[in-house]
């Protein structure tokens, strides 16, 4: 692991977010559809830095960067458009019994009183001790402080009582999909500082 992004003076401009589920699909003579999926789903992001000076933000990227050796190691991002969760808890909600491996859905307990909308599909989870990313699929009721959330994908990890679970400032575990990045420069300000711009793509790093 080696930091968190984005670094203090790096905005983002754009995001692209990706689920990328491999899966193999075949039809038998009889037209029969075949499908398996090969391995474990996860995230993706496309993300583009606002333009910026070296002495702005630039030079600070530009060492992040290179911090990571192309794709050898692995660091944290929030992004931004998704750091509020679209539901309004705002207690310190706990994993409400043990889960195994597989399982899609979730108890647990800590919500604040009777929420009608803790959760809301669309909103991103993570629980304790755990480097996956999990999407919440359908809307949560909080009801005498508990609830069952279903997520996906299914568990990869096994889940422990009172695991805590982060719904706001998700943090995604990912690393770089390319070994080669590149900084442009897009043009220059009014005293001929060049102005540079970055686009890189992560995927998470389980």
């Amino acid at each position: 692991m080696s930091g968190a992004f984005p670094i203090s003076t790096a905005k983002f401009g754009t995001l692209g977010i990706k689920s990328i589920q491999n899966t193999i699909i075949s039809k038998s003579v009889s037209g029969k559809r075949l499908v398996r999926q090969i391995d474990n789903q996860r995230f993706a992001f496309t993300v583009q830095i606002i333009t910026g000076t070296r002495s702005s933000t630039y030079g600070e990227l530009m060492a992040f960067i290179m911090k990571q050796r192309g794709q050898k190691e692995t660091f944290t991002i929030i992004p931004p458009e998704l750091e509020d969760a679209r539901g309004n808890e705002s207690n310190t909600v706990l994993v409400n019994g043990v889960h195994a491996v597989g399982d899609t859905t979730i108890a647990m307990d800590g919500h604040h009183n009777d929420n009608p909308h803790a959760f809301k599909a669309g909103d991103f989870i993570k629980f304790a001790s755990h480097s996956k990313v999990y999407m919440v699929v359908a809307d949560v009721q909080a009801s005498s402080n508990a609830s069952t959330v279903t997520i996906e994908p299914p568990l990869l990890v096994a889940l422990a009582n009172d695991s805590i679970v982060t719904y706001d400032n998700v943090p995604f575990t990912v690393a770089l999909t390319s070994d080669i990045q590149e900084f442009g420069v897009s043009g220059v300000d009014n005293q001929g500082k060049l102005y540079y711009e970055y686009q890189f793509d992560v995927e998470e790093a389980l």
